[in-house]
């Protein structure tokens, strides 16, 4: 009886929809579904869906799929399109296989099971025995939504419990290798080295240390037509669960964002990171980022392309944004150079223009463009209008820094590659003094702020407690537990880095056998390079300038990457008489040239003191006059003085002269003397012939 209620049903829904209503056959089939077997196949629910609208008399049958795609999502581009029709009025009938392949959320599927009935929408879920034409059959309907939405969250449970046990089992949790790797076809837990892209990955890391930043490399390689992650991933069978990992359209196109994340990921050293992200629901789609302190690292899973030297590396020049400036280039030392009173970095200055003006004392004065560091607390200062800054200028050329980086490198890498034994002996002895040294002061430190810590704990239970019997005011106590809180938070971040900083000091011989490989790298150290710098020096800490010799003196302290300030043993002999000589001679030429330029600024002071003091009416006329007529009997004494070096010099310009007149005719007398004597005797032999 109800099968002919239904085909009846059918006939008067099929002729009131005529030719413009079509019957929706949706399937659906999520990562999730599809472990349950092939019944939920997309093929198989197109076939179920099929022949039951056949089956049922319905005509203009549309199939919607969403194929890998989760049912606590609703922007899934099949349903969207079908949702789309409904609200056009172009769907008379929905079938689907159950109501989970609408969706497992309750709200948005009686939602849309509500826009349906607006819209006078006939579904049926086959294997729930709902049909929205008879209304008895929809009253389990909220339950069963309900129930689909449990087991989603369910699934979810489960899927993460098996994520995290194992991640912790040290086991990657992506689904496909990054780009320089490949799973293992007999592990897909093991990651294999991609050559062909992992020969990329090491260039975009040597292309960082040379200085280039991101924008800049995947322009580079851009421009070299160089594969693209995603399309080398799509080409090679490797897609990802993104789209963009899918897509053919723009193979070579390369990305900043993609060369800065490319060189973030410490999977490149061999390790593997997991928990970087997670969600708070199995309903949010994006991820949100763990702290770096929640991550799970397990070191030297699988094989590196990068070493870890060079890792850390491009960790620390990442670190510090080098912007082109006016000459268009970003300066390699920037970030690496230090005041070593103030421990700030210090500010570069240079200029465009091969000379630049600046005005003192009234006057316009052209210099020679400079390029040179100064600390940026001085600076910082400065420019506050503060006169009583914390710290002075430092102020040294970069030029001097670059020829002392490079003496440094030049002399410890020679040291190195001749007394290797000697060097790693070093390094470990120096280590030991400062482990000695330092981990003393570190300890001492850590204690006192755990006592201070403990302090604090016990300072806001007492306010809370004065809060609470109403002795302490709720703005004061709000005051004092912020501070407290601050106080706390920053002892806590100072103790962490000091306990790393003391952990730190077993790694010395591996230290030294980083140093030595970045060493035997180099060859030619003929010019500092951005890739040399960057593999061999740390830091670069500058002392303020030193004049109480009268010679103006700078210490500069270099650390290199690894063994941090070296110094090489001195075997230079003792400076020859010779060379006291000429440095006696250099330091006097100096004092001179300095004596010089202090009285030549100390004039054009005072002339422009007594300008500024005659333009404003504050000097008598008849000093004004003295001053006139001085000047002008200075004008008349130096015009005689330079008239009388005239006359001088032109009456040496005369005699000079008629010398040299003397010398040129006593050069051609003696020259014409032999030839007479010549001709004076041919003549007397003729003359005795003839006779």
């Amino acid at each position: 009886m109800m099968d002919n209620h239904r085909q009846a049903a059918n006939k008067v829904n099929n002729t009131r929809s005529g030719a413009k209503g079509i019957t929706a056959l949706y399937s659906r089939l999520s990562r999730e579904d599809d472990l349950m077997g092939e019944s939920l196949s997309i093929t198989n629910q197109r076939e179920i869906l099929e022949s039951y609208a056949k089956g049922q008399g319905f005509s203009n049958i549309v199939h919607f799929c969403d194929d890998d795609v989760s049912g606590t999502r609703f922007d899934r581009d099949a349903w969207q399109e079908l949702i789309a029709e409904v609200e056009a009025g172009n769907v008379l009938n929905c079938v689907l296989k159950d109501m989970s392949r609408w969706g497992r959320d309750h709200v948005q599927v009686g939602m849309y099971m509500e826009l349906f009935r607006k819209k006078g929408v006939r579904f049926i879920a086959i294997s729930n025995g709902i049909d929205s034409l008879y209304p008895e059959t929809l009253e389990f309907a909220p339950f069963i939504n309900i129930m689909n939405e449990w087991f989603a969250r369910d699934t979810s449970r489960k899927i993460k419990t098996v994520a995290h046990a194992r991640g912790n089992a040290g086991k990657p949790l992506s689904y496909t290798a990054i780009y320089g790797y490949r799973k293992s076809p007999g592990d897909k837990h093991k990651w294999l080295v991609d050559e062909i892209p992992a020969a990329v990955v090491r260039r975009v890391f040597q292309m960082t240390i040379d200085g280039m930043g991101p924008s800049t490399i995947a322009r580079a390689l851009t421009g070299e037509k160089v594969e693209k992650p995603s399309y080398y991933f799509a080409m090679n069978r490797m897609a990802g669960g993104k789209p963009s990992s899918r897509d053919l359209t723009d193979p070579y196109t390369w990305s900043g964002s993609t060369i800065a994340a490319m060189l973030k990921k410490p999977e490149y050293c061999g390790h593997t990171i997991n928990f970087r992200t997670y969600k708070e629901s199995y309903k949010d789609k994006q991820s949100k980022q763990n702290p770096q302190e929640k991550w799970k690292v397990f070191p030297d899973t699988h094989e590196a392309i990068i070493d870890q030297g060079t890792f850390d590396t491009v960790q620390r020049l990442r670190g510090t944004p080098r912007r082109a400036d006016a000459i268009g280039e970003a300066n390699p030392l920037t970030g690496i150079v230090y005041c070593a009173d103030c421990n700030a970095k210090m500010y570069n200055s240079r200029q465009s223009k091969e000379y630049y003006e600046e005005k003192r004392h009234g006057k316009v004065y052209r210099h020679k463009t400079s390029d040179h560091y100064t600390c940026s607390t001085h600076s910082l200062g400065t420019a506050a209008f503060k006169t009583d800054t914390t710290c002075s200028s430092h102020f040294i050329r970069t030029s001097v820094i670059r020829d002392l980086v490079l003496d440094a490198i030049r002399r410890v890498s020679a040291y190195v590659n001749t007394n290797e034994a000697e060097f790693i002996e070093k390094i470990r002895e120096a280590s030991a003094i400062q482990q000695e040294e330092s981990a003393k002061a570190h300890r001492k430190q850590i204690a006192k702020n755990h006592r201070r810590i403990a302090e604090l704990d016990n300072l806001f239970r007492k306010v809370y407690e004065d809060n609470a019997a109403g002795k302490l005011s709720d703005e004061r106590y709000e005051m004092l537990s912020v501070g407290y809180e601050q106080e706390q938070a920053a002892l806590k971040q100072q103790t962490a880095a000091l306990q790393a900083e003391l952990d730190a000091y077993t790694e010395d011989s591996r230290n030294a056998g980083r140093f030595i490989e970045v060493a035997r790298r180099y060859t030619e150290f003929g010019e500092l390079t951005n890739s040399m710098l960057n593999e061999f020096v740390h830091r670069i800490l500058v002392h303020e300038a030193d004049k109480s010799s009268g010679e103006r003196t700078q210490q500069v302290d270099i650390c290199f990457n690894f063994i941090a300030n070296f110094d090489v043993p001195s075997d230079e002999a003792p400076p020859t008489a010779e060379e006291l000589a000429a440095q006696a001679e250099r330091r006097a030429k100096l004092a001179k040239q300095r004596e010089y330029n202090r009285n030549w600024y100390a004039k054009n002071k005072a002339e422009a003191e007594h300008q500024q003091a005659l333009d404003a009416g504050e000097i008598p006329a008849e000093e004004i006059e003295a001053a006139e007529r001085e000047r002008l009997a200075q004008e008349r004494a130096a015009e005689a003085n330079r008239e009388e070096r005239e006359t001088k010099r032109r009456e040496y310009q005369r005699e000079w002269m008629r010398q040299r007149r003397e010398r040129e005719r006593a050069e051609r007398s003696k020259q014409t003397e032999p030839a007479v004597s010549c001709s004076a005797a041919d003549t007397a032999a003729t003359k005795k012939k003839s006779a």
